[in-house]
């Protein structure tokens, strides 16, 4: 994967109960995200990682698998295999969900669908692996730029082909459409999302933080308010046209980030941090348990009490209870994990009296 990858709206939801048992237990989880490699085909302009190559000493098959274990044993209940770079090129990637499957964890894998096969979607979905595809525009010009490889527009829609055909979607074997906003695709956002939902894609539109590749192309960033027109664009079409309601609120479209109240990452050498955009390194499973880890770290403890901890604007915020905004956009630009989301604009609005508060809009 190579965005920044929060929680999806279509990943199954943890009631409100269960998740705030889960921040309230020390070292508890019920998803871990797991980084594969840093190995992938393409080089998209955003990726948070600058993936391309694999690392030097990235984790071998045993400690995969011992680590998805660990995250068991506290609660885990799915595992969300973001690779980092493209996980469809770890070489041992089918043991390693076949032996997920049989500890009984439930799984979603985030590809960039090039290396898709027929034979690939049949064995995800024989193993009930949830799938989410990189498609960031319907004109192959824009994706091929953004994942700066030729021809990678054809080689999803023959991924999409494959995994209709081994049966994607259905209830239990889920297909998202992972889209980032940018501005060379923003005016094409909505229609994508409505493409989505006449297929039953899981439609999944982020905005992206400031750090990895992104940094050498600016020309891709979109202010707040431009992004807040694209999400109020994309919330008049759910409501009208599919009956969802909710409120604009960064980094997700339709959903809010609540990962840090019951998940971590583990990257491809063993490091814990809060998430791809809060990469913080909390400790190393190759030095210390996972449980361990995430008991004594402060910024998971932080994170877990995020609602009273929050600073700025934020703090204070009507959306407060369910909402704190992104935490990666918060720490890549200010250097502060607990600050207000800059990228936000609510947050803009109440530090700007000037400009119209955007939740006034959102009847």
């Amino acid at each position: 994967m190579s965005s920044q990858g929060c929680n999806p709206s279509w990943m199954p939801e943890f009631t409100a109960a269960e998740i705030d048992a889960c921040a309230a237990k020390p070292g508890a989880l019920l998803t871990m995200e797991l980084e594969l490699t840093r190995a992938c085909n393409l080089l998209c302009k955003y990726c948070y990682a600058s993936s391309g190559q694999p690392l030097s000493g990235e984790l071998d098959y045993a400690e995969l698998t011992d680590v998805a274990r660990q995250a068991k044993d506290i609660g885990a209940r799915r595992i969300i295999i973001i690779g980092g770079g493209e996980p469809l090129l770890y070489p041992q990637l089918r043991g390693l969900i076949g032996h997920m499957h049989n500890l009984g964890l439930k799984m979603d894998i985030f590809t960039n669908g090039t290396i898709l096969t027929r034979e690939w979607a049949d064995f995800l979905f024989m193993n009930h692996v949830s799938v989410n595809i990189k498609f960031n525009s319907a004109k192959p010009e824009v994706q091929d730029y953004l994942a700066g490889r030729r021809g990678t527009h054809t080689a999803i829609q023959q991924a999409l082909d494959s995994l209709r055909q081994a049966g994607y979607p259905d209830e239990d074997h889920r297909l998202g459409i992972e889209t980032v906003m940018c501005r060379q695709n923003q005016e094409e956002l909505p229609e994508i999302w409505r493409w989505a939902r006449q297929h039953n894609y899981i439609p999944y539109v982020e905005m992206l933080t400031p750090q990895g590749r992104l940094q050498d192309h600016q020309d891709l960033a979109i202010s707040p308010q431009e992004a807040f027109a694209v999400f109020e664009k994309i919330r008049r079409i759910d409501q009208a046209e599919f009956g969802h309601t909710w409120i604009s609120m960064p980094p997700l479209v339709g959903e809010n980030c609540r990962r840090h109240t019951y998940s971590c990452l583990v990257d491809s050498l063993g490091n814990v941090t809060p998430c791809p955009g809060v990469d913080i390194k909390a400790g190393n499973i190759r030095e210390r348990s996972l449980k361990e880890i995430l008991v004594t770290s402060e910024v998971f403890r932080d994170l877990r009490q995020i609602r009273g901890r929050i600073e700025g604007e934020c703090r204070t915020c009507e959306h407060n209870s369910v909402c704190y905004g992104c935490r990666g956009a918060a720490y890549q630009q200010t250097g502060n994990y607990l600050a207000s989301d800059p990228l936000c604009w609510h947050v803009q609005a109440k530090a700007s009296p000037a400009l119209p508060p955007p939740a006034s809009r959102n009847a």
